[in-house]
């Protein structure tokens, strides 16, 4: 039998997100933006979407009088996303490809 898949990590951008924030402190939208193919609407979406689930912090400030957007990953998430990782592995090894 086949684990269930997070519906909110089963997203390109949304797991492409909590991929580039695993490693780090925190990222800017910016360079979020940067490294992920999305527009900036469709990034603030998704961004919403994981808040919402818990799985993100996002603050918001200033820096230079612009707004700036801070994003972190939470220990809901982290233990989220390994879980999402752990079950979709098992796909791939039950395909006997890994």
């Amino acid at each position: 039998m086949f684990k269930a898949l997070d519906p909110v990590l089963h997203s390109q951008v949304r797991l492409s997100i909590m991929t580039i924030l695993l490693p780090l402190k925190s990222a800017e939208f910016s360079y979020l933006l940067s490294n992920i193919e999305t527009t900036k609407g469709n990034l603030s979406f998704q961004i919403a979407k994981l808040k919402d689930a818990g799985y993100i912090e996002v603050k918001k400030s200033f820096k230079n009088n612009y707004p700036l957007t801070t994003l972190k990953i939470t220990s809901k998430g982290i233990d989220a996303y390994e879980q999402y990782i752990e079950s979709i592995s098992e796909y791939f090894k039950k395909s006997g490809k890994i």
